[in-house]
């Protein structure tokens, strides 16, 4: 005779489970949203085979990367917004009512926080417009290749028009999620990438192809100034607050700190980025949509893996300011061998079926790159996620020790980029990609992140 397992038992090993995979509600709601993300994307590689010329294709991804240049223009803000608003909401108490209880010092430096981000990324909104719309016209026009005529225009003006709009909201997002709401902006993103898939596959299907990337964007930002809204109480208490003598020294206290974040960041669009324009201007819009597709699919496996780390970000700047070393390094070392093996396991299953559509000869392998290419491009991703998850972990300090090691990164890579693109082509770029990382990335991170932590517990 068989006896059911009761109810009590079994919610007790879902929550056994849970806790052995390190599954709470703000990973939940970022795995469920690049979940979301990655199945998404692979319907949009499907309409993008069925709807999209191959040129066009080239087209479509290497928008993404020249929007990408807002890096420039963000300096690493974000990041340094959310740590510094962590550090401060640690010794703060914020109601759902957007109401904030504790220390008054404490409250006017978060103030001056928020304040000195709406500034900032106004101004940075605006020099993000009116650079990148007329570097993307010169570019385009400039490296036209025979073939079908391209209508790349109005589609390139709207992408830049909804990224500036993103480019703003994203800055709100990092602050609140330093404020304590990062299950809540998890749950938000998880709606940006639904609704901002609808209508890129609407402008797919109703063939208005290069319209999708602007419509995605566009969906991701109607979604975010919603969101703001719901937390206007928050906001504008801390917008309208006079902070007077209590406002953060940011040439003191923060820019020691971001100058180098800044610098790795810019370094981070060299390192990442150059690879479609770079093959649209020598191999043609074909090969830049190969690669194009390809880096979207294994972006989609490392945003996936990388989750359990991100969105401990913030918690780890808590547990900073209240110097709870031996809890921040538990926390890490726990979502970090989840998140590997994850990582790990997209990472192959992608290769898998890369080899398997190369072999049957399904069409969309003229889409990608080959198994070759696309294994040490998934290798890559690999090495990556461990070298984000150890800058994570060390900008939680307010402290960026991979500034060097970005610029040299980002100095190979485009060495490497140039010469290995022009001459071999996508192949050439990837292995310099894998070689470039495991060495410089890897191998002085993993060092540079040891280090740390000895001469921190030390002290």
């Amino acid at each position: 005779m068989m006896t059911g397992i009761g109810p009590e038992t079994a919610l007790t090993r879902l929550r056994k489970i849970k806790h052995w995979i390190g599954l709470d509600q703000a990973i939940g709601f970022t795995i469920l949203g690049r979940g979301w993300s990655s199945l998404a994307g692979l319907v949009t590689i499907l309409l993008i085979a069925r709807f999209l010329s191959l040129d066009q294709q080239g087209y479509y991804f290497t928008f993404g990367s020249l929007v990408a240049v807002q890096i420039v223009f963000e300096l690493g803000f974000s990041f340094v917004i959310q740590q510094m608003a962590s550090h401060e909401r640690a010794h703060l108490e914020i109601l759902a009512s957007g109401e904030i209880r504790g220390d008054e010092r404490r409250h006017a430096r978060l103030a001056s926080i928020l304040q000195k981000t709406v500034r900032w990324y106004s101004i940075a909104a605006l020099l993000l417009f009116c650079g990148l719309l007329p570097v993307g016209f010169y570019f385009f026009a400039s490296h036209k290749h025979s073939g079908v005529e391209v209508s790349w225009q109005i589609p390139w003006v709207l992408v830049v028009f909804a990224a500036t709009l993103t480019f703003q909201i994203d800055a709100i997002f990092a602050f609140l999620e330093g404020c304590g709401d990062v299950a809540l902006i998890a749950r938000t993103r998880f709606f940006q990438a639904f609704i901002g898939s609808l209508l890129a596959w609407s402008a797919l299907i109703l063939h208005h192809g290069l319209f999708s990337p602007a419509m995605m964007i566009l969906g991701q930002a109607l979604v975010g100034l919603f969101r703001i809204s719901r937390r206007r109480e928050l906001l504008l208490g801390l917008l309208r607050r006079t902070v007077g003598d209590l406002k953060i020294a940011w040439f003191e206290e923060v820019w020691p700190f971001q100058w180098r974040i800044a610098v790795s960041w810019i370094s981070g669009y060299f390192i990442f980025q150059l690879f479609n324009p770079v093959l649209f201007a020598y191999r043609g819009a074909e090969a830049a949509g190969q690669m194009g597709m390809s880096l979207s699919i294994s972006n989609a496996v490392l945003n996936v893996g990388i989750s359990w780390i991100t969105t401990k970000s913030a918690p780890f700047g808590v547990l900073i300011a209240r110097k709870q070393f031996a809890e921040l390094d538990s926390t890490f070392f726990r979502s970090f061998t989840q998140s590997f093996v994850v990582t790990l396991i997209g990472c192959l299953v992608t290769w898998l079926a890369t080899v398997y559509i190369y072999q049957r000869g399904i069409p969309l392998s003229h889409r990608i790159l080959d198994p070759l290419a696309m294994g040490m491009l998934l290798m890559t991703v690999a090495v990556n996620h461990i070298v984000f998850a150890e800058a994570i972990y060390l900008r939680s300090h307010k402290q960026e020790k991979f500034m060097s090691l970005s610029v040299a990164n980002a100095v190979c890579m485009v060495l490497s980029t140039y010469f290995l693109g022009r001459v071999y082509g996508a192949r050439g770029m990837m292995a310099g990609y894998l070689a470039i990382n495991s060495v410089i990335g890897l191998g002085l991170g993993t060092w540079t992140f040891v280090t740390f932590r000895r001469l921190r517990d030390v002290s």
